[in-house]
């Protein structure tokens, strides 16, 4: 059983977080908190092993909470928050919060297979506590052709915000061709995840549009709900059926990305659960192009990258540290 700690302030929202988790069988809720401070003596004490935060709460929020118990610590803290909040949510990544969720996902209405996604990931997550580091592997990483870089493609999931703020910190603000991301985030959180990423880089964060045509110096996130294309240099919106559970689904921008820039695409996994981004490496591999993924000790949840790695596509291995210094490297080319 995960024994489980809820910190909200409205009694309400925890009773739905507790049926939620406890209608699975494999949660147990062994305490409640009605404010930060609270939670943070409960999590002392009682020492569970999934703790669920809201942010906006009186006496101490959520981020101060957070702050607290990761001191001490190493329990696995998820944010269930408001969209409103969603800026500070981020902030929690910071923090040391792995995941995200709009507390309109734990509504009984909620689609059974996004119920189910969701109870898969608190469970992974709920055992990141016992995870030891390994002693970093040397990868015979490939030599890679000087070549004219059009765009970076990226995926990203859990454990991911806290690795862009790395990443995207060290990419200089003229740095020469468009960025593209997929981070799999909550529905509606898109908005105050790109708000929240433009103060960690000298790029210019935003949403993607509709036809918009990528620019040099820019980062572009996908928005939640809606995969994003590439075509004839343009982005478009595909409503397509989720691909592997994901909607946005980098294997189909990556795909895309191929296609549209050939040999001049670099794609780049990083850290999350799952397999996205996997199928899209070997593509862009096929295309001439150059394939990265973050390495597994540097990873938070060494899914995708080892998904990615496993196809035998991946050009470059690196620990999350040197990945920006090797895309100015290859863009400088």
């Amino acid at each position: 059983m995960i024994r489980t700690l809820i910190v909200d302030d409205s009694p309400l929202v925890r009773t739905i977080i507790r049926d939620f988790l406890e209608s699975d069988g494999s949660f147990t809720v062994i305490g409640e908190a009605e404010n930060g401070l609270e939670g943070l003596q409960k999590a002392q004490a009682l020492n569970p092993d999934l703790i669920t935060m809201d942010i906006e709460m009186p006496i101490m929020n959520g981020l101060e909470a957070i702050e607290g118990i990761v001191k001490t610590m190493a329990t696995p803290i998820v944010v269930i928050s408001t969209q409103d909040t969603a800026k500070n949510a981020y902030e929690a990544a910071v923090k040391g919060a792995l995941e995200f969720y709009s507390k309109a996902n734990f509504r009984a209405n909620i689609d059974i297979e996004r119920r189910n996604g969701i109870i898969a990931s608190l469970k992974r997550i709920s055992g990141i506590r016992g995870r030891h580091r390994k002693i970093p592997e040397s990868h015979p990483n490939r030599t890679v052709e000087a070549r004219e870089i059009r765009g970076v493609v990226i995926a990203s999931s859990t454990g991911g915000p806290k690795a862009l703020t790395s990443l995207c910190a060290n990419l200089p603000i003229d740095f020469p061709v468009p960025v593209v991301l997929v981070q799999h985030n909550s529905s509606g959180f898109d908005v105050g995840f790109a708000q929240w990423l433009n103060d960690y880089t000298p790029l210019k964060v935003k949403l993607a549009e509709n036809r918009e045509v990528p620019e040099k110096g820019k980062l572009y996130v996908a928005p939640t709900d809606k995969h994003l294309v590439l075509t004839g240099e343009r982005f478009l919106f595909d409503n397509g059926e989720p691909i592997n559970n994901q909607k946005p689904a980098a294997d189909l921008l990556f795909k895309s990305a191929a296609k549209c820039w050939g040999p001049g695409v670099v794609s780049v996994v990083l850290t999350g659960m799952g397999a996205d981004g996997a199928e899209g490496t070997r593509y862009v591999k096929q295309a001439g192009g150059i394939t990265i993924a973050q390495d597994e000790n540097s990873s938070m949840i060494y899914g995708m990258p080892k998904a990615a790695f496993d196809t035998g596509c991946v050009d470059i291995v690196l620990p999350l540290n040197r990945i920006p210094w090797q895309l100015i490297e290859l863009t400088r080319t």
